[in-house]
C-alpha cells in the first residue's frame, strides 16, 4: 500500500516512521514533510492548510490512504473534501473537528452531553467581563476560543490579569481571530492525562495513556508551549480508569457528535486533569497528540496501518493495538526564545551519535537543511528525544543521556520531564523493600 501523511512535524515523523515499518506498506510520503522525516519517507512540498492543494496532490501520487497529521487542515475541511473524491482518508470531518477548532462549542457539548468539565462562561466583548469573572476566584484559566498552535491558555493568578488577558485576546491583539470569542475556567488541580482513543463513529479503543509537560521551565514555571516532552507508562491509569473514561468521557463524545449529526472517526485526544472530585476534560484535540505521539507510538507493537484502516473502514475494536509493557519519554529540545520569538538557521550536531544508543529516536520537528547540506534549526520546537526503557526511570535516563549528545546555538530543554512520576515509582519501590524486609524477618 501506498500511504499519505499530511503535515511536517514531531508527529508526522512518528507516524511516517511507524507506517513504514509495516509489511503492507511499501510507499509512504509526507507532505510537506521536514529533512528528518526523509529517513522514514519521501517530502513533497505542499501548503497544508489548501484543501484544494492536498486534493492535487493525492490526485498525483495517487495513495491508498492519507493520513491528517496536524489540525489546521482538518478544520480546513480536507477529510470532507478527499471524502467527497472517493479518496481514503484518516481523520474527523469539518464539523466533528470543531471539538478542537472552537473551544466554547466542546465547552458547550461537553454541558450538552453530561461530560464532566470544569465551570466556564464564554465571552465576545470586553463588556462581559466584570459580570462572568463575579463566578470566578483566582487562578482563573483564559482561553482563546480558537486554534492557537498550544499557547491560547493563560494561567491567571488574579482577576486583574485575568481582565488583561482576556481584552487583549478580544482585541486581536494577543492571537489574532482565535480569540476573538474566550472562555473563562475554573482552575483545577490535579494530574494531566492525555488519554487517546481511536473511533470509526460508533466504537472506540484507547491508546496507551501519556502525560504532557506543557509549561516551557522546570517545576511547571512559565509560559505555555505546545509541549516541552511527554511520557507514557501504565501506571498513569489502572484498568478501572481506562475503563470509566471510556465509559463517561470518550463513548459519549462519539455518540453525542453522532447524534448531533457529525460522526467523529479518527483518533480523539482527552486532556484531562485528574481531580480529587474525579477526572475532567480540559481539553479535545482531533488528531494525535504533539509530542505524546512519540512516546505512544514508541510503545506500540501492533501494526498501525490496520488500526487506520479499522477506523476508516468502521470496524475499530481493542484488538486493533498492541502495547509494549515498557515505558518511554520524550524531550523536547527548543529554540531560544521559544516560545516567544527565535531565530532560525542554527547548526545541528550530535544527531548520528544520538541515534546510536539503543532504544533512542530522534524525531525531527522542527529542522530544516542548509546550502551545505547540514541540519539547521527551522522552528520552535526543533527535536523529540525518545528513549524507551523496562522501567521509566531507564527510559528517562536513556533519554536525557541522548539529549547530552545534541547541541545547536540557545538550546534549551527542561530537565524534569516525568520526575513527579520518577518520585513516586522510588517511594513505591522504598515501600516494597521495606514490606519484603519485614516478611523476611
Amino acid at each position: 500500500m501506498k500511504v499519505l501523511v499530511i503535515g511536517a512535524g514531531g508527529r508526522e515523523h512518528a507516524l511516517a516512521w511507524k507506517l513504514a515499518q509495516s509489511p503492507r506498506v511499501d510507499k509512504v510520503w509526507c507532505a510537506p514533510g521536514n529533512p528528518g522525516i526523509a529517513d522514514s519517507a519521501e517530502c513533497v512540498p505542499v501548503d497544508v492548510a489548501n484543501a484544494d492543494a492536498l486534493l492535487a496532490l493525492a490526485a498525483e501520487l495517487r495513495p491508498d490512504l492519507t493520513v491528517v497529521g496536524p489540525e489546521v487542515p482538518l478544520t480546513a475541511g480536507v477529510v470532507d473534501a478527499f471524502t467527497a473524491r472517493g479518496l481514503r482518508v484518516f481523520g474527523p470531518t469539518k464539523a466533528a473537528a470543531q471539538l478542537e477548532s472552537s473551544k466554547s462549542f466542546a465547552k458547550e457539548f461537553m454541558r450538552r452531553h453530561n461530560i464532566p468539565t470544569a465551570h466556564y462562561a464564554v465571552l465576545t466583548k470586553e463588556s462581559e467581563l466584570k459580570d462572568a469573572l463575579a463566578h470566578f476566584s483566582a487562578p482563573i484559566v483564559v482561553k482563546a476560543d480558537g486554534l492557537a498552535a498550544g499557547k491560547g491558555v493563560v494561567i491567571a493568578q488574579s482577576k486583574e490579569e485575568a481582565v488583561s488577558v482576556a481584552k487583549a485576546m478580544l482585541s486581536g491583539k494577543l492571537l489574532g481571530a482565535a480569540g476573538a470569542r474566550v472562555v473563562l475556567e475554573e482552575f483545577l488541580d490535579g494530574e494531566e492525562v492525555s488519554f487517546l482513543v481511536m473511533s470509526d463513529g460508533e466504537r472506540v479503543a484507547p491508546l496507551v495513556a501519556a502525560q504532557d509537560h506543557k509549561r516551557v521551565g522546570d517545576g511547571d514555571t512559565g509560559p505555555n508551549t505546545g509541549g516541552m516532552g511527554a511520557y507514557s507508562t501504565d501506571a498513569l491509569l489502572e484498568p478501572a480508569m481506562r475503563d470509566w473514561l471510556i465509559h463517561h468521557v470518550a463513548q459519549p463524545v462519539v455518540a453525542g457528535m453522532k447524534e448531533e449529526g457529525a460522526e467523529y472517526r479518527g483518533i480523539l485526544y482527552c486532556g484531562l486533569m485528574m481531580t480529587a472530585r474525579g477526572p475532567m476534560v480540559l481539553e479535545f484535540n482531533c488528531r494525535f497528540g504533539d509530542p505524546e505521539t512519540q512516546p505512544i507510538l514508541m510503545r506500540l507493537d501492533s501494526d498501525l496501518l490496520d488500526a487506520f484502516e479499522a477506523s476508516v473502514d468502521g470496524r475499530v475494536s481493542d484488538g486493533d493495538f498492541k502495547w509494549s509493557a515498557d515505558t518511554t519519554c520524550c524531550v523536547v529540545l527548543a529554540s531560544g526564545g521559544y516560545p516567544g520569538e527565535f531565530q532560525k538557521g542554527k547548526v545541528i550536531t550530535g544527531l548520528e551519535a544520538a541515534a546510536k544508543l539503543p532504544d533512542v529516536k530522534v524525531f525531527h520537528a522542527g529542522t530544516a537543511k542548509n546550502a551545505a547540506g547540514e541540519f539547521v534549526t527551522a522552528g520552535g520546537r526543533v527535536l523529540g528525544v525518545t528513549a524507551r526503557g523496562a522501567t521509566l526511570e531507564q527510559a528517562v535516563a536513556c533519554a536525557y543521556e541522548a539529549c547530552a549528545k545534541i547541541e545547536f546555538d540557545g538550546m534549551h530543554y527542561r530537565k524534569d520531564i516525568a520526575a513527579r512520576a520518577l518520585k513516586v515509582a522510588t517511594k513505591n519501590n522504598h515501600r516494597r523493600d521495606a514490606e519484603s524486609a519485614e516478611k523476611m524477618k
